[in-house]
């Protein structure tokens, strides 16, 4: 048996946007120590393999993280086969909140050395001393509290589209980043409750008990994460603190949770929260754009690289090996403000 695909990614991809199959996205993650992370990875890819899923897994000696979508009529015969896993039965599947079944396009299991890059040498502290987790409940009433610190642990391009009210917004691009320079920010806050939160939930496990280990007293974080967070607030008819998207790491780029859109295109200035990654492969900067902009853009997010995908593939692969474009020079986009040419470029910080 095949144990990876070797279709083309782009047939795969174009199968998926004219299937009609309705799917179901969802995302988990447990910590574990695994011994033969190799041999394990294969066995889960035969598991669900069988069950056409789709998606991203990573597999580490510390655990497992996936987010995957699974053929609706195959749900419970996915979650029967998932939680036959010893160490992974019973564990919650953060379904999405906003799912158009087009999340993924094909299996991808990869082994890594940790299942989120933290940068954090893990026999220094105990992982496993995690900080409270809180429901959907508990956070809205923690947060009333004037001796109360919410912290996304996020990274700038996730906060920018959508975030918990009052939160603070590291501006990094990595969970590495984030790390350190939260513990800086509230170095003086050792003693008030400090609530993390992140997309469903991994990165803020193995962060609360980093900052318990480096004396933080009242930590807490988000159970499950905004997408949980956002299901119980719904389900229990609770006031919903987040505003905007959640953005996703999938072929969606972004669930809404709140219909506020509080980010703007980074061509025009013109409220915005769709994420895009530049039509220029050579490029493939991740920004915000709205129609308009695409439209007039060709999807790209400079006039160099709509003049660039215009040129015959050959003079493109020639002057890839020269060529500087956005996203080879900078991180993700971030807007900074309309800079009123009549033909827009992206405006980088």
């Amino acid at each position: 048996m095949k144990l990876y695909n070797r279709v083309n990614n782009e047939e795969l991809k174009q199968r998926m946007l004219e299937s009609n199959e309705p799917r179901i996205t969802l995302s988990f993650y447990q910590y574990h120590q695994i011994n033969d992370p190799k041999q394990f990875r294969d066995e889960l890819y035969r598991i669900l393999n069988k069950d056409g899923v789709f998606g991203r897994i990573y597999i580490a000696s510390e655990g497992v993280n996936g987010q995957i979508s699974v053929p609706e009529k195959q749900f419970e015969q996915f979650k029967a086969d998932l939680y036959s896993v010893p160490f992974l039965n019973g564990i919650r599947l953060n379904i999405a909140v906003d799912d158009d079944g087009k999340s993924f396009y094909k299996l991808k299991i990869k082994v890594r050395t940790k299942i989120v890059a933290d940068g954090l040498d893990d026999s220094t502290f105990d992982p496993s001393d995690r900080g409270t987790a809180l429901t959907a409940e508990k956070f809205n009433e923690l947060t009333e509290l004037d001796n109360t610190v919410v912290v996304d642990m996020r990274n700038h391009y996730e906060s920018e589209v959508g975030h918990f009210k009052g939160a603070i917004l590291p501006d990094v691009e990595t969970f590495r980043e984030a790390l350190p320079l939260v513990e800086d920010m509230l170095k003086d806050r050792k003693d008030d409750n400090i609530i993390m939160y992140c997309t469903g939930g991994i990165r803020c496990e193995k962060a609360s008990a980093y900052y318990k280990h480096k004396g933080f007293k009242n930590v807490f974080m988000v159970d499950g994460g905004i997408i949980e967070y956002a299901r119980q607030a719904d389900e229990k008819g609770l006031e919903n603190k987040f505003i905007g998207k959640n953005f996703v790491f999938d072929e969606r780029m972004g669930e809404r949770i709140s219909e506020d859109v509080i980010a703007k295109c980074h061509q025009c200035g013109k409220p915005c929260d769709d994420h895009i990654n530049c039509a220029n492969d050579a490029c493939h900067i991740l920004f915000i754009q709205c129609e308009e902009c695409a439209e007039k853009m060709d999807a790209c997010c400079s006039t160099k690289c709509k003049e660039f995908i215009q040129l015959p593939e050959e003079e493109q692969i020639e002057l890839r090996k020269t060529t500087e474009f956005n996203g080879t020079k900078f991180g993700k986009g971030r807007y900074k403000a309309f800079n009123g040419k009549a033909d827009v470029e992206l405006v980088m910080e």
